[in-house]
């Protein structure tokens, strides 16, 4: 079989949450460019998340935007039964809803640290619950929650978004065990420093210092990230799952 014929996923439905910027805009057209149909899901950037569908639908995708706060539960099943309604099915999770404080553990307060855990912790269950009896019901998912290197290693000042991050390594490996006879593959993306809007709080010298810290020499880009989730998404992703991928070029 054609390499191009393992990556394709024509056919299949997807559900990316975030996906009016950064990594899960990317995402969301990297997988309306293999051939998925795209529901984009955003909290408040309509005109953003709009120019996404705009984009997919131009590469040959069907492409739709939903509005909600994934760690709402009632929001959560809106928007996966979006893509249920309109195609029948959701084939591919990508759990990418997520929010970043930069703020020392004595400094944080609970309302904040809630909120971190609600959106990507409680997110990512909200939408995986939702989705999982349709994955099910047809023998096949794929479920791909972006946690970071931050997880992995840990973040001085981010204590909150590392501890989400690595909550969400850990639903990644116990749900994969338990629903992979399914025919459902779980993994996670665990992407380094990359050029999104997270980034505009800091200076060009403290982007340098990152890029000189990571082996590779430079900062990550939306798109090499985005690679990733399209392989685990698509056939060729077939035998790997309860993983954790770093896309950080090379920091851990």
């Amino acid at each position: 079989m054609r390499l191009e014929n393992t990556l394709s996923l024509a056919g299949r439905a997807a559900v990316v949450t975030g996906a009016a910027r950064g990594i899960g805009r990317a995402i969301a057209l990297q997988l309306a460019r293999q051939g998925a149909a795209v529901v984009v899901n955003y909290r408040e950037r309509a005109d953003a998340a709009a120019e996404v569908v705009r984009l997919a639908q131009e590469l040959g995708a069907d492409a739709v935007a939903v509005q909600g706060d994934v760690s709402d539960p009632e929001a959560a099943r809106t928007v996966v039964e979006t893509a249920i309604a309109r195609w029948g099915k959701v084939d591919i999770l990508v759990n990418n809803a997520g929010i970043a404080l930069y703020r020392l553990l004595l400094d944080t307060t609970v309302d904040q640290w809630d909120r971190i855990m609600a959106v990507h912790l409680r997110g990512a269950f909200n939408c995986t619950k939702a989705a999982l009896p349709s994955m099910i019901r047809h023998g096949y998912g794929r479920i791909i929650n972006i946690a970071s290197v931050w997880g992995v290693l840990g973040a001085a000042n981010e204590v909150a978004y590392s501890t989400a991050k690595a909550g969400l390594i850990g639903f990644t490996k116990a749900l994969a065990k338990e629903v992979g006879r399914g025919g459902i593959t779980v993994n996670a993306v665990a992407p380094g420093v990359i050029e999104t809007d997270m980034l505009s709080g800091l200076t060009e010298e403290e982007k340098a210092a990152l890029a000189e810290a990571t082996p590779v020499g430079r900062l990550g880009r939306p798109e090499d990230v985005a690679s990733i989730v399209g392989y685990l998404a698509s056939p060729a992703g077939a035998f790997v799952t309860g993983q954790v991928i770093g896309a950080d070029g090379g920091m851990t």
